[in-house]
């Protein structure tokens, strides 16, 4: 029977095994932007469609695990003008699906994964405190919220990584942090609930891909936890450091994959 389960090769479930924990762990205790981390470092081994099939069922049941803690700190106000917008990048992520090859995806998603790695080093380089997320902008309009709603929207059924468009909104309201994170849990709640839906229609949530999902979803409560007690003991700004680094590399990779059969076509 467990045999029947094991559908990848055996590197692969120790890369996943890697993923979901840094997942859980970032959910649990560093308010969980670092999911950014979880397509492009499965994509270094398997299609990244495939991989977001994969993390898809996971990622729901994490967020249904911080919802419990969460869901009484968040701004209805703003959630009420980003997820009818992330629904309507949902659709346009849905509409182009089909559209969008392997390569290409494998493209957007390392370029997006060296903006954000490298402006994480730009902001460090300016002494910007990530922690409270202290900009000297002012607070977005509803029309940017939108905007940034519908992005995090698409991102996020793209590639799980609707996280850094969804702080280009929420970092300079400067809401307090169980807010900051209240609102980010509930909003990731709705939308990767929502994603099922566009992901069965496609055609993503095979036998295969959910067997594969089930297998790993234990370590989704351990990742979880981990997260909750390393908070306690581990700086936030080296977890990230060591976070987005890794980011950062992955992202180049994935872009010289991506590009090099162009050159030698």
């Amino acid at each position: 029977m467990m045999s029947s389960l094991i559908l990848f090769e055996p590197s692969f479930y120790l890369l996943a095994a890697i993923v979901v924990l840094l997942t859980g762990m970032s959910k649990g205790g560093f308010a969980g932007g670092l999911g950014t981390l979880a397509v492009p470092l499965l994509t270094l081994a398997i299609d990244p469609r495939v991989a977001a099939a994969i993390m898809l069922p996971i990622l729901v049941c994490m967020d249904f695990v911080s919802l419990a803690t969460y869901r009484k700190y968040c701004d209805r106000a703003i959630l009420m003008t980003l997820v009818p917008a992330a629904i309507v990048g949902i659709i346009i992520g849905t509409l182009t699906f089909q559209l969008m090859s392997a390569q290409f995806i494998r493209l957007i998603i390392g370029l997006l994964s060296l903006y954000i790695g490298g402006q994480f080093f730009v902001k460090r380089w300016r002494k910007t405190d990530l922690s409270k997320g202290s900009l000297p902008s002012p607070a977005p309009s509803p029309k940017k919220g939108r905007l940034w709603g519908c992005m995090s929207g698409f991102t996020s059924f793209v590639a799980h990584a609707g996280g850094p468009p969804l702080s280009i909104y929420l970092l300079p309201l400067r809401l307090d942090k169980s807010v900051m994170v209240g609102t980010s849990v509930v909003f990731f709640t709705l939308i990767n609930a929502a994603k099922l839906i566009p992901y069965a229609w496609l055609g993503q949530l095979t036998n295969e891909h959910l067997l594969t999902s089930l297998v790993l979803l234990p370590l989704a409560p351990i990742g979880v936890r981990l997260g909750v007690y390393l908070h306690q003991r581990v700086t936030e700004d080296f977890f990230y450091w060591l976070s987005y680094s890794l980011l950062a590399l992955v992202g180049i990779k994935l872009i010289s994959e991506s590009l090099l059969p162009l050159l030698y076509a």
